[in-house]
């Protein structure tokens, strides 16, 4: 498919080529008013067809790259927020947590449905992927069909890029619950590398394959990876912890991809600051997204350098808690003008 200009701008800029302009990423708009004001379509074509307006709205207001394509994510949203006929998770408040028939009401039933259920499962993976001779095809095959289906979907007017397809061990909450998680967290460290050194163990196959699919797919070289790690305050978990447990197999879990030209970035939620300097000194190459208002750095972080020396790569975005629902249009120009 032959690339318009902006889509063409976002390519370049992502390899590195001397460029005129800088793209714009795509919008997460949640309000429908919003979007179909945006897409210059009547009220309610957002509720009728998603997609269409979605994209409609992303193409008039000049994106240039989309990565994350979650175009009917503003239906869990109603004119007075979060719609409330949304199913509860161990996040948004679900009152009984049960996995695999067992209730987590506690920080040693995490680590129980961990030791019975979570590690078996994740030898089985590895085991899997070990011995499958055509893992690394099917990889590829996975990646050239959902990334071309829905680049087919933009036309050449937006460049869509791949988004969270590189391994690496998370932290379980979304599972567990907050509560009950970082308390087994905190009282069994050594559990929790048990599940990370397993974690890396599979990241490792599978990150292989994927280095290989950007290879060989020709996929514009860029992922996001995007988990959070941190609230406005700091770190989820002790920093120090994550120095002794986490990082050194997160290190080994993205070690394939930093054999390839695949620019890394990571996305930020809540305060970093800790954490950047050394998710570039795994070999992440940049960041997006930036809540300035809970202390990121931002003209620090744009000082840093990856570890080969070289300069951020970089996507940022007006405060969406501050500037953008509470400043006039002047505040909004004069932060763009900082961020650039």
């Amino acid at each position: 498919m032959t690339l318009k200009a902006n889509a063409q701008l976002a390519l370049d800029t992502i390899r590195g080529k001397p460029v005129r302009g800088i793209p714009s990423w795509c919008l997460f708009l949640m309000e429908h008013g919003m979007i179909e004001r945006l897409a210059d379509a009547p009220p309610g074509s957002y509720a009728a067809a998603p997609e269409k307006t979605y994209l409609e709205m992303q193409r008039r207001a000049g994106i240039c790259m989309i990565d994350q394509y979650i175009p009917r994510n503003p239906l869990t949203i109603g004119r007075s927020g979060y719609a409330s006929d949304q199913p509860r998770t161990a996040t948004t408040g679900l009152q009984q947590i049960e996995l695999d028939g067992m209730a987590i009401d506690s920080p040693e039933a995490v680590i129980a449905h961990m030791e019975q259920k979570v590690f078996p499962q994740k030898q089985a993976s590895l085991e899997k992927i070990r011995t499958d001779p055509d893992y690394a095809g099917a990889t590829l095959k996975l990646m050239r069909e959902s990334e071309g289906k829905a680049q087919a979907e933009f036309g050449g007017d937006i460049l869509k890029a791949p988004y969270n397809r590189v391994a690496f061990p998370r932290l379980a909450y979304s599972q567990y619950g907050y509560e009950n998680y970082f308390m087994a967290y905190a009282l069994y460290p050594e559990v929790m590398e048990r599940g990370f050194a397993l974690d890396a163990d599979i990241a490792v196959l599978v990150n292989r394959a994927v280095a290989q699919a950007f290879a060989e797919g020709g996929l514009p070289p860029l992922n996001r990876m995007d988990f959070d790690m941190a609230d406005s305050r700091g770190t989820l978990v002790d920093i120090k912890s994550l120095d002794r447990i986490w990082f050194p197999h997160f290190a080994r879990a993205i070690a394939p991809m930093l054999q390839t030209d695949v620019k890394l970035i990571w996305h930020c939620d809540g305060n970093l600051m800790q954490m950047a300097p050394r998710l570039l000194a795994c070999g992440l190459r940049g960041f997006q997204g930036f809540q300035y208002e809970d202390g990121m750095d931002y003209e620090k972080i744009c000082r840093m350098k990856t570890r080969d020396g070289a300069d951020l790569f970089i996507i940022a975005g007006v405060s969406v808690t501050r500037t953008l629902p509470m400043g006039k249009p002047a505040d909004v120009k004069r932060e763009m003008q900082w961020l650039i």
